[in-house]
């Protein structure tokens, strides 16, 4: 399943694919997968400030997070994944969309260094377990590689 997804990614930038692309690529597959993937959103970091570069699934009016706001600011100021069984019980939460019962965000880094984050929203209730998680810290990371 993974597999095919990272091997898609590198078979586009062999084929000297740009950013924004690969972003997009990346998040269509992911929402492809089905449920728990909904919608998937690429933020990526722009000095103090996450925008939104690539999704699939629903839009979203959060075009630009700033850094600790939110789950997704919040990855990146504490420089650690998120995984939110139930969005309703996090005081800082920005809907994406009423549906959303789950939130996984995945750091997109080389190194130390946060280039940005895979966002995946779910319908489900504590979606995302550690299969899930493994799937989009594989696409992060091969991400993070290729832009």
């Amino acid at each position: 399943m993974t597999r095919n997804v990272v091997r898609a990614l590198r078979a586009a930038h062999l084929h000297d694919v740009g950013r924004e692309p690969l972003l997009r690529m990346a998040c269509e597959r992911l929402q492809a997968l089905g449920p728990p993937f909904t919608s998937v959103y690429a933020y990526m970091l722009h000095g103090d400030l996450l925008e939104l570069e690539a999704y699939a699934g629903r839009d979203t009016e959060h075009t630009r997070i700033p850094v600790g706001t939110g789950v997704c600011g919040t990855a990146v100021s504490t420089g650690r994944d998120q995984n939110v069984p139930d969005v309703a019980a996090v005081g800082n939460y920005l809907a994406c969309n009423v549906d959303t019962k789950s939130e996984l965000v995945v750091l997109i880094r080389r190194g130390d260094h946060i280039l940005g984050q895979l966002d995946v929203d779910s319908d489900v209730p504590a979606g995302f377990g550690e299969r899930e998680q493994a799937v989009v810290k594989e696409v992060a990371d091969a991400l993070a590689v290729l832009l």
